[in-house]
């Protein structure tokens, strides 16, 4: 398999409803809600990708580009764009979706680092 077609295989596409249990006081996505479900599609992009035990080690930088209502489909969208030696990154897109009509737009971008690691917790190469 070619690493474009290992990275085409690993793109993760996840979608969740903004329930109001996820929203703050202004009745929007918490921030801190948002960056959870990007880590973990961050991690199963990852993890798809090199088949092996992987671990978030930072995020490079987030942008929270327009508010995610409540009452909204949310979709994260995870690919690899970068691979190292031990290391990728993993960009993670939220697009909001209206329930009732076609309209959809980027919401916030982010893009995460995670390392291949072994059972000793030590970095290992991320592709076999």
């Amino acid at each position: 398999m070619t690493l474009e077609e290992r990275i085409a295989g690993s793109e993760t596409r996840i979608f969740k409803a903004v329930f109001p249990n996820t929203t703050n006081h202004y009745d929007t996505l918490f921030g801190g809600t948002a960056m959870h479900l990007m880590d973990e599609v961050a991690f199963i992009t990852a993890t798809r990708f090199s088949r092996q035990k992987m671990v978030t080690v930072s995020s490079d930088r987030i942008d929270f580009t327009k508010p995610i209502p409540a009452g909204t489909i949310i979709e994260l969208v995870g690919l690899v764009t970068h691979v190292g030696n031990t290391s990728l990154k993993v960009k993670v897109d939220i697009y909001i979706e209206e329930m009732y009509s076609d309209h959809r737009e980027k919401a916030i971008t982010g893009v995460f680092s995670l390392v291949a690691i072994n059972e000793y917790k030590h970095p290992v190469p991320v592709l076999r």
